[in-house]
């Protein structure tokens, strides 16, 4: 049963690697059963003994490319008090900047983060929500500073709309098809955006209102 059981967690990992290197290097739609069967050498069958199904293959690939890009927003950011309000700013702007970095340097793993729909009305797993929850929370770190009135749930939301914002930039600037834009001069467009969002502290006060009126009106 043992060296059953350690067979099983082998083979898993053998799953996992094979498609994230598929993913990055051709991308979500690239991502086949048999190909994958091929690639560790086992029956396609096997791979839904291992997994329920592909979904959770695909987002046990997304769990490492959360988990790195939290490492890469994390990194030379130790986490402390703010000596001055322009410190905050600086941690939104340099989040930024690092999310645009790992968008550019890690395209189709990023990509498949939001490229993945989950197959018939499946719910995400508790465990892959808490890794998006671990990565928000960086973004809520400086935004505390920033707004220290603000109740956590409202920090929370606000740092998803924040992060929204950021992503929408990068996306649209990583985008071949729409409004592309050289690495240098989205940086330097993204680090005025959030600039922008940061110092207009009391039009993100605005959001948070709004926020908590929507939440009373459906109350």
């Amino acid at each position: 049963m043992a060296r059953h059981t350690e067979g099983h967690a082998v083979l898993r990992e053998q799953l996992i690697d094979a498609a994230e290197r598929t993913i990055a290097g051709k991308g979500l739609a690239a991502l086949k059963a048999r190909d994958l069967a091929r690639e560790v050498g086992c029956a396609v069958g096997t791979i839904y003994n291992v997994f329920p199904h592909l979904d959770e293959l695909v987002l046990c690939v997304g769990l490492r490319t959360l988990a790195s890009l939290e490492a890469t927003l994390g990194a030379g950011r130790p986490p402390g008090r703010h000596r001055s309000p322009e410190e905050p700013i600086e941690d939104l702007v340099q989040l930024a900047l690092a999310y645009l970095e790992f968008a550019a340097t890690h395209t189709m793993r990023w990509r498949a983060l939001f490229e993945h729909r989950m197959s018939e009305a499946r719910a995400l797993p508790e465990w892959f929500l808490k890794q998006q929850h671990r990565l928000f929370a960086q973004v809520e770190r400086p935004l505390g500073a920033l707004l220290p009135e603000l109740d956590p749930q409202a920090r929370r939301v606000l740092a998803r709309t924040v992060f929204s914002a950021v992503h929408g930039v990068v996306a649209l600037g990583l985008e071949e098809k729409l409004v592309s834009l050289p690495v240098p001069d989205l940086t330097r467009q993204l680090a005025a955006t959030v600039r922008a969002i940061a110092t207009g502290r009391d039009a993100l006060r605005a959001i948070d209102r709004d926020d908590r009126s929507a939440d009373l009106r459906q109350s």
